[in-house]
């Protein structure tokens, strides 16, 4: 694990609305578990958008986090989501991957994952480095 596990113990609120649980970074590909909850479903009983963009957000940004050093974080510029498929509550995993960096700009790509293995959201962040104070 790299040091993104250490600062992932101090889970803000957001993300510990979403179940967030960092799983790992192999390098290239940082992966996050998120728990959707029944309190998530939308009139449909499946998963409402909002909380898929947020988890997109949530991991477009952990695997930012992940590529830097410890003394730069990111903030989000602009999140396009596309939604695929319903989610269901349940356990939703993403993979997150940077795919382009220059200077102070990053773009990471997100997809979410249902517990049947089928890809049900994915987004593309346009992210702004900056060095922590």
């Amino acid at each position: 694990m790299t040091e993104l596990s250490a600062a992932s113990a101090d889970v803000p609120p957001g993300a510990q609305l979403l179940g967030r649980e960092w799983l790992g970074f192999d390098g290239e590909t940082a992966s996050i578990r998120f728990e959707a909850k029944p309190l998530f479903t939308n009139r449909h009983g499946t998963i409402q958008g909002g909380f898929l963009a947020a988890m997109l957000d949530s991991a477009t940004g952990l695997g930012a986090l992940a590529a830097l050093p410890a003394t730069q974080t990111v903030v989000t510029k602009t999140l396009a989501t596309r939604f695929l498929k319903p989610a269901r509550v349940g356990p939703i995993t993403a993979r997150a991957k940077v795919v382009s960096r220059t200077g102070r700009d990053m773009i990471v790509e997100a997809d979410l994952i249902d517990a049947e293995n089928v890809t049900i959201a994915t987004a593309t962040a346009e992210l702004r480095i900056l060095d922590k104070r």
